[in-house]
């Protein structure tokens, strides 16, 4: 049964010649994209109705235009088909095959569209870019990988449809299933790569250890997860760099995930110091420089003596954060306070190096300051 064979008539019609023929096919195109611009203001007015936020309303209709501009004219020529049938003669399968292709295509782009839309206005709705995103992260991922694999079956589905609009991909199909055997085989094992990539997309939408946006760190760089397909993963690093690695890394390897559960991080800050510094000096420093920040969260914040070795110690200054961008800044600038802070009150607390001379007694030991 042919498309057009739905808005047929059973009277039959008059024979048109091929000029009139054009015409009505033409006249019923316009008629169509006509019915496109009402379709829009409809859908705009009913928008308007329901409340719908404007941007929403302006990516669906954003989104619509290109394929309903397609579609709507071609529905068009497809109404009029019965009726220059009998006119167009031996060309006639060839006309309806070219409508019923550019239909199924349109229709097909109308639906990837609407998916689109509806990813994007979802991820207008839940914003990424505010401290606390976990659930919003948590939803654009599931999204977008669910839009990409339903628009995957969909594309499939459609290209099975136009190929058996026409009789000698059929004979081709009978031919495959025929031999499903060994071709079943080759497929298989051609397949198996793909459809690993395809099973772990689903299994990280659904467990998701990972999420768009997470800090992550991956063969020894720290990132961002930038995007996530059915295939493969981008990590966008520190220093703008983009690491490809395959989805399936993330199922299959260990991998640091630091904002899993909640974007706010504990950093540490490492000071290596002489036995004779004043650690409780150096811990109200500590506080107050961490307090003054306006990268600290407010949470946490300590200075505990770690380790010590014959020439040092090791002084591990804790504090928290609300995202690792955030915590990054905040170890930097402990970093650099507290060495300005030593090297100005307490310049006799950094690393020494002690030696005695030959013939020198040992109460009468040098030191020198410890050199990089």
């Amino acid at each position: 049964m042919q498309l057009s064979d739905l808005f047929s008539s059973e009277s039959p019609p008059p024979e048109l010649s091929p000029l009139e023929v054009l015409g009505v096919m033409a006249g019923a195109a316009l008629l169509g994209y006509v019915a496109n611009l009402l379709m829009r203001r409809i859908i705009r007015v009913v928008t308007r109705r329901v409340n719908m936020e404007l941007p929403l309303r302006g990516v669906l209709l954003r989104h619509i235009r290109g394929p309903m501009r397609l579609l709507m004219p071609t529905i068009g020529v497809l109404i009029s088909i019965p009726t220059v049938r009998d006119s167009l003669g031996e060309y006639t399968p060839w006309v309806e095959g070219i409508l019923q292709v550019l239909f199924l295509g349109a229709a097909t782009w109308l639906i990837l569209e609407l998916l689109h839309a509806a990813e994007e206005a979802i991820a207008e709705h839940y914003a990424t870019d505010v401290p606390d995103n976990l659930k919003a992260r948590k939803i654009v991922t599931q999204m977008r990988i669910l839009r990409r694999i339903v628009s995957t079956v969909i594309v499939v589905i459609a290209a099975a449809l136009v190929l058996l609009q026409y009789e000698p991909f059929r004979e081709v199909g009978a031919g495959i299933l025929a031999s499903a055997g060994v071709f079943g085989i080759i497929f298989g094992i051609a397949a198996q790569r793909t459809l690993g990539n395809l099973v772990a997309g689903i299994q990280i939408a659904f467990t998701q250890p990972i999420r768009v946006d997470d800090v992550v760190v991956v063969q020894g760089d720290f990132g961002w997860v930038e995007e996530i397909t059915l295939t493969y993963v981008v990590v966008r690093v520190w220093d703008k760099r983009r690491i490809v690695l395959p989805i399936t890394h993330f199922v299959e390897e260990p991998f640091q995930n630091w904002t899993r559960t909640s974007s706010d991080l504990l950093g540490t800050v490492y000071l290596y110091v002489d036995h004779t510094t004043p650690i409780d000096a150096v811990r109200e420093e500590l506080g107050r420089v961490v307090e003054a920040s306006e990268h600290w969260d407010g949470e946490v914040w300590r200075l505990h003596v770690t380790e010590t070795t014959e020439k040092t110690i090791e002084l591990r200054c804790l504090a928290s954060a609300e995202s690792a961008p955030v915590l990054w800044e905040l170890r930097c600038e402990i970093r650099e306070k507290m060495v300005a802070y030593l090297q100005r009150e307490f310049p006799d607390a950094l690393p020494t190096v002690r030696a005695r001379l030959d013939g020198q007694p040992y109460g009468e030991m040098t030191s020198a300051p410890l050199q990089n």
